[in-house]
């Protein structure tokens, strides 16, 4: 689990010519040199699971401002300035607050950046917040782009969220968002890709179809169950924290169709499917699934796009699990037939082995998952 590729992760602090001469997503240990070095401030010790193979879960700090609308602020404006013009009143979680469905908050993170010229990072909703259809955004000072902290960057992080179907109950601590952090450019490029794939079978089909990243389609043709899940609306409080805690029948509709069987989606509803093919990321990648595509389709398949070094590979010996597709359709009902692509996933290469990898000994949830609804229900 922790055969290092040639030569050491970047250490924090450094320039560009001290650093890795290979570029790549930084693993778990390098991360923990971040914080060591203070690039990553935390002001309280880390929480049990927030360091994650090729990410750090983001943590909620202790207040919210409800805004009038989601906003950037700017390439001369921070944060806090426009929530003083923005905010429409400040929640104190306390033991939790609730946000409710249609309104955009506002909260401060715990964690502060304070990062080399050579490093930036990306942020993603966590894959529990991705299926219970939590909206969720990191913004910075003078940045003009969501999800994105330019390398060099120091100063605050703020999580804009916006729950679209559940009411949530979050508190200081929560965590709905991840962080990964990238030196240089990792990305693998077709060529790359296809080699990736012939020695490592990146999915469970034999004739992959590679294009800027790997496609994946939907299955519905699920015999043993429900191909898919379709919440309901006007349903009782989901609390972030508490795993188990909800019944699967009251916020869920399952569905099934019969073979060979088209589903409609309804605009603006939200539905959980699932990958007809089996994803594995070997310890050396890390991947991420394209949230929007326009040209297969209005609609949305993924807003929780991180897969970790590991995923589908320590249970399931190489085999794959299946992701976990979080589907909105936008504007118009739109039909989705068996096996049709609905999302692609690029490969980044990791600038050494993590000392964690995705699976069981890590707690991970989803590990040699099918359809699997997030971990909050029981």
């Amino acid at each position: 689990m922790n055969n290092a590729e040639d030569g050491a992760a970047p250490t924090a602090g450094t320039g560009s010519a001290r650093m890795q001469a290979r570029s790549g997503i930084l693993p778990s240990q390098a991360i923990e040199n971040l914080i060591a070095s203070c690039a990553i401030k935390i002001p309280a010790p880390l929480a049990d699971s927030q360091l994650q193979p090729a990410s750090l879960d983001l943590r909620l700090g202790s207040v919210a401002y409800r805004v009038r609308a989601s906003f950037l602020p700017g390439p001369e404006t921070r944060v806090a300035d426009r929530l003083e013009d923005l905010s429409l009143h400040r929640i104190e979680f306390g033991d939790g607050a609730v946000l409710e469905t249609g309104c955009v908050y506002v909260v401060p993170l715990l964690e502060n950046l304070s990062l080399p010229d050579d490093i930036s990072a990306a942020t993603n909703p966590k894959s529990s917040t991705g299926r219970l259809d939590v909206f969720t955004r990191v913004i910075a000072d003078r940045v003009s782009a969501f999800d994105q902290i330019p390398a060099g960057y120091t100063g605050p992080l703020y999580a804009e969220i916006c729950p679209q179907t559940f009411p949530i109950i979050v508190r200081e601590g929560s965590r709905l968002s991840q962080i990964r952090f990238r030196c240089g450019n990792p990305l693998d490029d077709d060529t790359a890709l296809e080699a990736l794939h012939a020695e490592q079978q990146l999915v469970s089909s034999a004739a992959a179809d590679i294009s800027q990243g790997i496609a994946l389609s939907v299955d519905l043709a699920e015999t043993q169950g429900p191909i898919g899940y379709r919440a309901r609306r006007h349903t009782g409080v989901v609390d972030v924290d508490k795993v188990g805690a909800c019944a699967v029948a009251a916020y869920w509709e399952p569905i099934t169709l019969d073979s060979g069987s088209d589903l409609i989606l309804d605009p603006d509803q939200f539905y959980i499917l699932a990958s007809k093919e089996a994803v594995h990321v070997p310890p050396t990648h890390a991947a991420e699934m394209v949230p929007f595509n326009p040209l297969v389709g209005e609609f949305r398949v993924h807003y929780a796009g991180f897969f970790d070094p590991g995923f589908g590979h320590e249970a399931t010996g190489g085999a794959g699990s299946r992701a976990v597709l979080e589907v909105r359709s936008h504007n118009v009902p739109f039909i989705l037939e068996d096996g049709q692509i609905v999302g692609r996933l690029i490969y980044e290469r990791l600038t050494e082995t993590p000392n964690l990898l995705y699976g069981s000994g890590l707690g991970s949830h989803y590990q040699a998952q099918g359809l699997k609804l997030s971990k909050h229900f029981r």
